[in-house]
């Protein structure tokens, strides 16, 4: 029998993801709190689309629920359950979720951030695993609709990681990484802590200054005051997580210890990071739109998850003696252009 997925938040990894699975025959259910959305793809379904033209269809889960009839699924216990919402959104979203698993049932952080210690504190570290995004840029530009603003991984790059806190590897890490091949590159990880941390100096660089300057990321890597102020957010998180203990992975294809030599003024560091950074002209036909996550919250005038990124970044430098200083700033600024007190704008970081 197919196992039951639940897709906690059909926005827009979850829905890509959700979608995704969906039209690839598994049983899934969308449940989102977005009333809007949920009856957009009772409708007519959800609609993906990417960078080719295979990646334009439309899926149709088993079923999209609002937050209102999650008790329904009494009756068809959930097998896995992937909570796709925002960080600050994690403990009611597992505790929504988690009387309706089954017996052997467990749920997946698909998310940015860590947040797997906040499910595991409601369902337990043993019903917890992790799915770490890399490098992969989706975007619910309106109810019922996702689109992909970034080409697919392939052979190039491994966007999936399915890993267990633990680090062992399992029979349903095994299963869930093949059931994302059929998606996109996916991989079992035994350093999970270090994926998660990775990801997140990826997004502390990228996320907050494409929402405090309102530029795509693309804009945001040709200015050079701004690509500068995001090396140095890389470079601070990067030495924060070596402070933590974290064996980190590649950073947007680089070795995190030259972007943060580079970060410090090494000059040969320096010269390979930035060549790497910069875009290269017709790499991305989708580039003028491609905004982070971030930065489309603060066009839809939503909460950010500013304390969960480079907040997180900043405290966690604290509590091991590391200053990030850079991370303090654009929370600081974010959080003002959240709270509607400044208009996002490249000015806000001296560009």
């Amino acid at each position: 029998m197919k196992k039951k997925i639940a897709i906690v938040g059909a926005g827009a990894l979850g829905g890509y993801v959700g979608g995704s699975l969906a039209h690839l025959g598994h049983d899934i259910t969308l449940i989102d709190p977005w009333p809007e959305n949920v009856e957009t793809i009772r409708a007519r379904g959800l609609e993906l689309d990417g960078v080719t033209p295979e990646e334009k269809f439309t899926a149709r889960p088993a079923r999209t629920l609002h937050l209102t009839e999650v008790q329904s699924l009494a009756k068809t216990p959930v097998d896995i359950a992937f909570v796709a919402m925002k960080s600050y959104d994690t403990a009611w979203a597992t505790a929504l979720i988690a009387p309706y698993l089954a017996a052997d049932g467990f749920v997946v952080s698909l998310q940015n951030c860590l947040n797997e210690e906040t499910i595991a504190g409601i369902v337990g570290w043993g019903r917890t695993v992790g799915v770490v995004a890399s490098i992969i840029s989706v975007d619910m530009y309106e109810a019922g609709r996702v689109r992909r603003t970034v080409a697919k991984g392939g052979d190039k790059h491994t966007v999936f990681r399915v890993g267990e806190p633990h680090g062992r590897i399992t029979q349903r890490v095994e299963e869930l990484a093949e059931w994302f091949r059929g998606i996109d590159s996916a991989k079992v990880t035994t350093n999970l802590w270090g994926e998660r941390w990775s990801k997140l100096v990826a997004n502390g660089m990228g996320n907050g200054v494409s929402a405090a300057t309102g530029l795509s990321s693309s804009d945001c890597a040709r200015n050079d005051t701004l690509r500068r102020f995001q090396l140095q957010l890389a470079g601070e998180a990067i030495r924060v997580g070596q402070a933590l203990g974290y064996p980190l992975e590649k950073i947007r294809g680089l070795d995190p210890e030259r972007m943060a030599l580079a970060a410090e003024g090494n000059a040969a560091a320096l010269a390979e990071v930035e060549a790497a950074l910069a875009p290269k002209a017709g790499a991305n036909p989708r580039a003028d739109i491609q905004r982070p996550s971030m930065a489309q919250d603060i066009r839809k005038g939503r909460r950010t998850e500013i304390d969960a990124m480079n907040g997180f970044i900043a405290l966690k430098g604290a509590t091991v003696g590391v200053k990030a200083p850079s991370h303090v700033k654009l929370t600081e600024i974010v959080t003002r252009v959240e709270r509607g007190e400044v208009k996002p704008s490249p000015a806000l970081l001296g560009a």
